[in-house]
């Protein structure tokens, strides 16, 4: 759900635009974060941990605990709550390590 007038902060979205997470579109709005839009959809699950494999989420919602890591566009590891949408975005959840990180770990 869109918050559409904040109380304090007043009228909050702007113009809508549509992102496609998993192939699938969902409407988001100019200068959301990736993170909000997906949140504002019921998307709640954006990858998984890497030693645990469970499921991540949006947490401090500020880039500094890296627990949104999201592939938008083709690039690895982007933190989703640091990056506004853009229409025809292509979103997916991170659920594995960047490809050149299993470089590393092959050699």
């Amino acid at each position: 759900m869109h918050i559409e007038k904040h109380p304090v902060l007043g009228r909050q979205l702007h113009k809508p635009v549509t992102i496609y997470f998993n192939d699938q579109p969902y409407q988001a709005y100019t200068q959301q974060s990736v993170a909000a839009a997906l949140m504002a959809n019921g998307i709640k699950k954006l990858g998984v941990s890497r030693k645990l494999v469970q499921s991540r989420g949006l947490f401090c919602s500020r880039g500094r605990c890296c627990s949104c890591y999201m592939t938008i566009d083709g690039e690895d590891h982007v933190r989703s709550c640091m990056t506004e949408v853009e229409d025809g975005m292509r979103i997916y959840p991170n659920m594995d390590d960047p490809e050149v990180r299993r470089d590393i770990d092959e050699d």
